[in-house]
């Protein structure tokens, strides 16, 4: 799958907004970096925010940033007339609907979403917990949809986030149909590289694999299942990954396993041309 729908080479990329977790790199100082351009300055003024409808004050803003109080209040009321932002009465920057509306028009992301949303909604019905639907982005998988009872356990993941390959059952299943680099790259700084072979065995073998981990979250179960599946062109390249996240009851996973193997298929087939 290509990395991007531009001319990059190996897993360089461009600078990507951090979401979930994804820490963000700046200096020390606080100060910009030498000569980094106006755009890599503004995506980080994006990239401060990580919570969906959250407000933040000037200087939060400039301190998530990394950068001088003075340029983030710069860039962020340029990013307010072109309406990347918004502000609150009380003075607060809210991320705004100029970028929803872009955002929408990504063609790995909406594409991939129209074709997966029903399968995804019967899971959703029968099952009553999370079923997530992610692409990956470099070394890195990125949630474009999220479906979730109201009774569910509480999960850390949300639309636009960023998960990493090893650890998560989408990613793994967006890693094992992964080119070469990328996989030898996940593995070389993975807990348990060997664990984590194992298991993109399974999912080029199988078509499924199922994992439990700790829940990140202190409220709620302690750990986590998932179930996730591959969605493949017609390359057997990943165009995306789907998954179902449930507390870990310890019981049989059969169902759920054949459920996902089956609406993985079924979208593949959706979204082949």
């Amino acid at each position: 799958m290509p990395q991007r729908y531009c001319r990059n080479r190996g897993l360089r990329r461009a600078p990507t907004i951090p979401m979930s977790g994804t820490p963000t790199r700046i200096p020390r100082s606080g100060r910009p970096l030498h000569g980094e351009p106006i755009l890599e300055r503004a995506f980080r003024v994006l990239g401060a925010f990580t919570e969906a409808g959250e407000g933040l004050t000037l200087r939060v803003l400039a301190a998530r940033a990394g950068l001088p109080k003075s340029t983030a209040s710069r860039i962020a009321t340029q990013l307010t007339d072109v309406g990347a932002l918004e502000r609150l009465d009380n003075g607060d920057f809210v991320v705004g609907l100029q970028l929803l509306e872009i955002a929408s028009l990504a063609p790995r992301g909406h594409g991939l979403r129209a074709a997966a949303l029903p399968f995804m909604e019967d899971l959703h019905r029968v099952t009553g917990q999370h079923v997530l639907l992610a692409v990956r982005e470099g070394d890195e998988a990125v949630l474009v949809e999220r479906l979730s009872a109201r009774d569910a356990a509480a999960v850390k993941y949300r639309v636009g986030g960023r998960l990493p390959l090893a650890g998560t059952g989408i990613g793994v299943a967006l890693l094992a149909h992964a080119p070469d680099q990328v996989r030898e790259e996940v593995l070389a700084r993975a807990h348990d590289a060997v664990r984590l072979r194992e298991l993109m065995a399974v999912v080029r073998r199988e078509g499924v694999c199922a994992t439990t981990v700790p829940n990140p979250l202190r409220s709620g179960p302690a750990t986590m299942s998932t179930v996730a599946a591959p969605i493949l062109n017609r390359r057997g390249d990943a165009v995306g990954a789907l998954s179902l996240v449930a507390p870990d009851e310890g019981g049989s996973r059969a169902a759920s396993r054949t459920a996902l193997r089956q609406a993985g298929l079924a979208i593949s087939r959706a979204v082949r041309p």
